[in-house]
């Protein structure tokens, strides 16, 4: 690993020679300027505006432009006789918790390696130091003609250093913030809470840069002198979006599906719906409410007639009951009337009977006397 700067961290009496590394590595794909007509390259040359001509580095110095526009040069010995004893150290000044450090701080990050054999001995003593203490070191550098403040931290088994803004130069987050007051909605924050649920963990190693990737495609084909496949659109929000709600619901089940979480309950509700993929409207409850009532009153509207008519049906179902059983009561009479009339002739019958008895006993009487 190539290093960029040479020096030693200085932990109170004790001296550890170092050498400093980038963490980091850039994967930018960068572009060069040419001239459209022929392809030429576009060169930036360095030149003199009194004399209007190039100016090699040999000959080209500081200097400080002043208010007035003036300037006024600066030499490297006059930069060299500052006092500026972090010149090739690390000079360690405090050891803090790491929560302390605000994120907005931290710079760009560096590797600090032993720089020779006798180094290792005190290197690994402070890298356990501050592992055992789950503190952060906090240090003052020189780089590139200014002094900076860095952090130093264990990761592995290796000593990083961040450099660090200077409290004056953290800009107030005041000026950033939103000039209305929001208020936010219980309902709001338990669907966020949901979205954020449903999105979940994720391996930082399997994020990548889609951008960059795409554009090494593109340059690889033009190279291979082929057409470069056309990249796929980015599935873009369809509907309107109504309102926050409708807008965290939609992005739950976004992030639902794209896990493929709640497949099921999709194809259910689906089949509810008699296949239709008709897009749901989000409505207020108020709005419900009045939109249920207009139903129920077009669907009661359409019954009374139904209803209206089922009486009318009753009604004649009724009539006809009713001269039915007139004409049952009517043939129910008429059976007692002959009934009653078969009685009476019975009776009459019995009374002749009993007449002409009568009769024959007096005859016998009167044949007696005579006798």
């Amino acid at each position: 690993m190539q290093s960029i700067w040479n020096g030693a961290i200085s932990f109170g009496l004790v001296s550890i020679p170092v050498k400093l590394a980038n963490a980091t590595v850039s994967h930018a794909v960068s572009f060069r300027q040419i001239h459209t007509e022929d392809g030429g390259r576009i060169r930036y040359r360095k030149v003199c505006e009194l004399e209007e001509k190039e100016v090699p580095s040999s000959e080209i110095g500081k200097g400080f432009e002043d208010a007035d526009g003036s300037i006024i040069p600066i030499t490297e010995e006059d930069l060299a006789s500052l006092p500026l004893p972090t010149t090739r150290t690390i000079d360690i000044v405090a050891f803090v918790e790491s929560e302390r450090i605000d994120p907005l701080q931290m710079g760009n990050a560096y590797y600090l390696m032993v720089n020779g054999a006798p180094a290792a001995k005190p290197y690994a003593l402070l890298r356990e130091a501050l592992r055992r203490s789950e503190r952060v070191a906090i240090a003052k550098f020189a780089l590139r003609g200014r002094e900076r403040l860095g952090m130093l931290r264990v990761v592995d088994e290796v000593i990083a250093m961040h450099t660090l803004h200077w409290p004056d130069e953290i800009r107030s987050p005041e000026e950033a913030a939103p000039e209305t007051d929001v208020t936010v909605r219980d309902a709001e924050l338990d669907l966020a809470d949901a979205l954020m649920d449903t999105l979940g963990d994720v391996d930082l190693d399997s994020l990548h840069d889609d951008y960059r990737e795409a554009v090494e495609e593109m340059v690889t084909a033009k190279v291979e002198g082929r057409e470069p496949e056309p990249e796929k659109e980015p599935k873009q929000g369809e509907g309107t979006v109504i309102d926050l709600m409708s807008a965290l619901e939609s992005s739950v089940r976004e992030a639902k599906r794209s896990r493929g979480e709640g497949e099921g309950e999709e194809a259910q509700a689906e089949g509810e719906d008699g296949g239709k993929g008709e897009e749901a409207e989000v409505t207020s409850l108020s709005s419900r409410r009045r939109t249920g009532t207009r139903a129920k009153s077009s669907t009661g509207s359409g019954s009374g007639a139904k209803k209206k008519s089922a009486p009318a049906k009753k009604k004649a179902s009724s009539g006809s009951g009713k001269s039915a059983s007139s004409s049952s009561r009517a043939k129910s009479g008429s059976g007692r009337s002959s009934t009653a009339k078969k009685t009476a002739s019975s009776g009459s019958g019995a009374k002749k009977t009993a007449s002409s008895s009568t009769t024959k006993k007096k005859t016998a009487s009167s044949r007696k006397r005579s006798a």
